[in-house]
């Protein structure tokens, strides 16, 4: 097997979401700078879920989108990872030519939640009440393992370096993030496509529905995919990509309770200061995952502890796009990008990305603006 050598610091240079403000990263960066919530209400008829309202990705319908060869079983989260990657790969090019030094060596890592809740349990579900259990449809077998998306991705894509599927809640874009620095670091892959995806379905909306204390039915469900091209900063130059930020760090911890996320988080992101030497003071924005409840709470309240009286920009893209809970730490470092494309920040402005999960993962990054800028699809 032949490692690649990563020789520079790690940029982000490109991005793509598919997201409820639109099917294009432009459409995801026009939203987030108008303040336009994505919202809608549900039809009764189409959807049974405890909720009227969710943030759905508009006009997605996967065989207008990706065609009809290759997605008679393929699932919504799948569908969505597959139509952003291609959105990234392809840099918004009408021509569909790739994105240059973007080989089939590229790696790939994806976060998730449990894959598609939908798909398994209706899976599980036609095993159960089928003439036999064995009357099921095997094409839709793969929807059900957690990885389908990723792998599916790159099959499609046609991406042949490490593949790997990180689940881990809400700070699933953040674990992404490390997951694919670490393989940088060892030499596994030099350019690696990373981000999150998460679907809304009546599966999911139960779910959280039954997740969420005494029924809180404030947070929206919203749904969609956001990735981005990581690679050493040698090989963005090489092949005419400025890149759009620095990735200085990232940090985690661990709370086993909503009471003591806030303490946790306040430590995370001490360190994470200290280890770049970022003062407090001098953050440019901050994108916070707005979690709902206890959760979020004790988010905002470390992130006031670690300010001071300082106010960064605040970055809210859960305001427009609904709780997209795995893929939310991957749209908040989205909406990031999208600022940095825009040239709102001077170079080497810090900008932090923070998570509070329920389930006691704890997560911040920080990102640091470059000179140049590029355009996304």
């Amino acid at each position: 097997m032949v490692y690649a050598t990563v020789t520079g610091g790690p940029v982000i240079s490109a991005w793509a979401a598919v997201s409820p403000l639109g099917l294009h990263g432009a459409d995801f960066s026009t939203g987030l700078r108008s303040g336009r919530r994505a919202a809608g209400p549900l039809d009764p008829e189409e959807w049974s879920v405890p909720f009227q309202e969710a943030c759905l990705v508009p006009d997605f319908h996967i065989k207008q989108i990706l065609g009809r060869k290759g997605t008679r079983s393929m699932d919504r989260a799948t569908g969505l990872a597959v139509t952003a990657l291609g959105r990234l790969l392809t840099d918004g090019d009408a021509t569909g030519e790739r994105l240059p030094g973007v080989g089939e060596d590229t790696g790939v890592a994806l976060g998730t939640s449990t894959g598609s809740a939908q798909s398994i349990m209706d899976f599980t579900r036609d095993s159960l009440v089928s003439e036999r259990p064995f009357f099921v449809d095997p094409a839709r077998f793969p929807n059900t393992v957690m990885n389908c998306a990723a792998g599916q991705s790159a099959i499609w894509h046609g991406l042949k370096g490490p593949n790997t599927t990180v689940a881990g809640g809400r700070a699933t874009g953040l674990l992404t993030l490390q997951y694919a620095l670490r393989l940088q670091r060892a030499g596994r892959a030099g350019t690696v496509l990373c981000g999150a995806v998460e679907e809304f379905s009546s599966a999911r909306a139960w779910l959280e529905w039954h997740a969420r204390a005494d029924g809180d039915t404030a947070a929206v469900l919203g749904e969609g995919a956001a990735v981005w091209l990581l690679e050493p900063e040698e090989s963005a130059r090489e092949h005419g990509r400025g890149g759009l930020v620095d990735v200085a760090g990232v940090e985690f911890g661990f709370a086993a309770d909503p009471e003591r996320a806030r303490t946790v988080l306040a430590e995370v992101v001490r360190r994470l200061l200290d280890r770049t030497g970022t003062e407090a003071g001098r953050l440019w924005a901050v994108a916070d995952s707005q979690a709902p409840g206890a959760e979020g709470e004790a988010e905002r309240a470390a992130l006031a502890e670690v300010l001071g009286g300082h106010e960064p920009l605040r970055v809210a893209a859960a305001d427009s796009i609904g709780d997209t809970y795995a893929a939310s730490a991957a749209f908040q470092i989205a909406a990031v990008l999208a600022l940095a494309e825009r040239r709102e920040a001077a170079p080497g402005s810090p900008a932090l990305v923070t998570s509070v999960d329920r389930d006691g993962v704890v997560g911040a990054a920080l990102l640091r603006t470059r000179p140049h800028a590029t355009t996304q699809p």
